[in-house]
């Protein structure tokens, strides 16, 4: 199985299956000398797992994390550095139901006609689970970014048709974490939340995105053909579990636009840095960051999972009725703030090793 591995220079490969023993993930090219913070690798751990709240599925996993390789006297060695966290929390009896039939939405089927074999017990690779692994390596990422002066925060959009209408800059995002659904604004979050319990109350599952923006980024992060900064974020965020959209800048809405009304005029600040007076481009242009803030939004599907009868066949394709068994989310966004900061912070920490690379 191919595609396990991203990233150029600062570049990881995750392993490990979900009702397996272990996940974990391998990290090489972090630079030498970086001082790990544990707690922090710890808090982002939490911020992901299961079972935190009341509107997350209830697997219980404490996501204590192992790492057993790469580290000496707490600091980086520039060796790769390996870290784990054993499963603790396994049903798969949960899904001996799915052994022989595809759930609806789900990669049972394409997985199994592509290599032949498929692990049923929720799912094996393609998995949520998988993002744990993630999670550890981009706090690793996250680190360097911090001591590079690069802050990358997330938080909860919409949920539903729920959106909530204000641009980050009128947020206060430190108050992102103050309530389980990650939605920086209290009335908002507590309307998401009460949508959020009546899907779950009848079995089903909503969708919603995940905002996020990056500050303190140097101008020239990316390159400017196949590699472009907001091609890179694309593809990380799109390789998250029931992601199936990703917009920056002006997105979508700066397609109905003219161009007098979405370029960005460049001047300069008082201390004669180049800056532009709006940010319709996103920080990023011709590929390459521009030194203004990155912005993107992230659209999850609902989750395929349903706890109520629906219609599917088997392998033979016979018909059948399956219904969802044990811990799952009705609603991913949640949880997955934690992994749009880290794939973020995976790509911008490749891209500033590549920028320090790119010239003498």
């Amino acid at each position: 199985m191919a595609g396990n591995s991203f990233g150029e220079i600062f570049r990881i490969t995750t392993f490990g299956e979900s009702h397996g023993k272990a996940i974990g993930v391998v990290i090489d090219g972090c630079p030498a000398g970086l001082e790990v913070d544990m707690e922090f690798i710890a808090q982002q751990l939490q911020r992901r797992k299961p079972g935190q709240s009341a509107i997350t599925t209830q697997r219980k996993e404490s996501e204590a994390f192992e790492i057993i390789s790469g580290i000496f006297e707490g600091k980086t060695e520039g060796s790769p550095i390996t870290m784990l966290i054993r499963n603790e929390d396994q049903k798969p009896q949960d899904y001996e139901h799915l052994k022989e039939a595809y759930r609806p939405s789900h990669a049972d089927f394409t997985y199994e006609t592509k290599y032949g074999i498929r692990d049923y017990r929720g799912g094996g690779r393609s998995s949520a689970r998988e993002t744990a692994a993630r999670v550890m390596a981009g706090a690793m990422a996250q680190l360097l970014l911090t001591k590079e002066g690069i802050s990358i925060s997330a938080y909860v959009s919409q949920v539903g048709n729920l959106k909530l209408e204000k641009d980050y800059s009128e947020l206060n995002l430190s108050a992102t974490d103050s309530n389980p659904v990650r939605c920086p604004d209290e009335a908002t979050a507590r309307q998401m939340i009460e949508l959020i319990e009546a899907t779950k109350a009848k079995g089903d599952t909503i969708g919603g995105i995940v905002s996020a923006v990056i500050q303190g980024c140097p101008v020239g992060l990316g390159e400017p053909v196949f590699d472009k900064l907001h091609a890179d974020l694309a593809k990380a965020m799109l390789s998250i579990n029931a992601v199936h959209g990703f917009e920056y800048g002006s997105g979508f809405k700066g397609s109905s636009k003219y161009g007098s009304e979405n370029n960005d005029i460049y001047t300069t600040d008082a201390n004669k840095k180049i800056i532009t007076t709006t940010n319709h481009s996103g920080g990023i242009q011709g590929g390459i960051s521009n030194g203004m803030d990155i912005y993107f939004n992230v659209a999850f599907k609902p989750v395929a999972t349903l706890m109520q009868p629906q219609m599917t066949v088997t392998k033979e394709g016979a018909e059948t009725e399956i219904k969802g068994k044990g811990r799952h989310d009705p609603c991913v966004v949640p949880r997955a703030v934690p992994i749009v900061e880290a794939m973020a912070a995976l790509v911008i920490a490749d891209h500033l090793l590549r920028l320090r690379s790119a010239k003498w």
